[in-house]
């Protein structure tokens, strides 16, 4: 397989980069050192930093995990549960480094670029609704606690993950995560009848 474009590397280095290292201290020459290419080249293909993390906050909203909760096979919950053991994994393998980019950007940045503010509430808003479709399968199958709205509960799913997140990488600690699950799988959201997951 051929190298990939420019452009591409340059984003995925951006990813990357932003993801370790936030987006203040990811310079432009940081990110085309990673990605192997000219710093000249940056200008080629981005107007500044700003557009470059508009792009990589689209990226990886397009690669996150919540991609494959619509449409999905199994029961609902389990399916979503499986969704949020997979980001804390990935977050327990890089020894709590990493959380979401879109809670990094939206707490280092939002503030002074209106742009990457949207960027992260777009990202932030497209989580929330599969999360909500999830929960209205749920609901029409019975499995969901009564009078749970669906899209008022997805919302506050995502702040509370978001929440755990910040715990976790403060603590160094999975406990913040084992709190999540127990409270919002085994009280929140099953139906009376359903046994909480152990």
């Amino acid at each position: 397989m051929g190298r990939r474009g420019v452009r591409e590397e340059i984003v995925e280095a951006a990813l990357e980069q932003f993801h370790v290292q936030g987006y203040n201290a990811a310079g432009v020459k940081v990110i085309t050192d990673a990605a192997g290419v000219p710093k000249g080249s940056f200008y080629n293909h981005f107007d500044s930093k700003e557009a470059l993390a508009v792009v990589a906050l689209r990226r990886y909203g397009a690669e996150h995990p919540a991609r494959e909760l619509a449409g999905g096979h199994g029961e609902p919950l389990a399916r979503l549960r499986a969704h949020f053991e997979a980001i804390r994994d990935y977050v327990v393998r890089h020894e709590f480094t990493r959380g979401c980019l879109l809670g990094n950007l939206g707490a280092e940045i939002a503030d002074h670029s209106e742009v990457i503010r949207e960027a992260v509430r777009q990202g932030l808003a497209q989580w929330t609704e599969a999360i909500a479709v999830v929960l209205a399968e749920a609901r029409d199958a019975g499995v969901l606690r009564t009078g749970v709205d669906p899209r008022a509960t997805a919302g506050f799913i995502v702040n509370a993950w978001e929440g755990s997140l910040i715990r976790a990488r403060a603590d160094r600690s999975a406990d913040a995560f084992d709190s999540f699950f127990a409270l919002v799988f085994g009280t929140l959201l099953p139906a009376g009848d359903q046994p909480p997951r152990e």
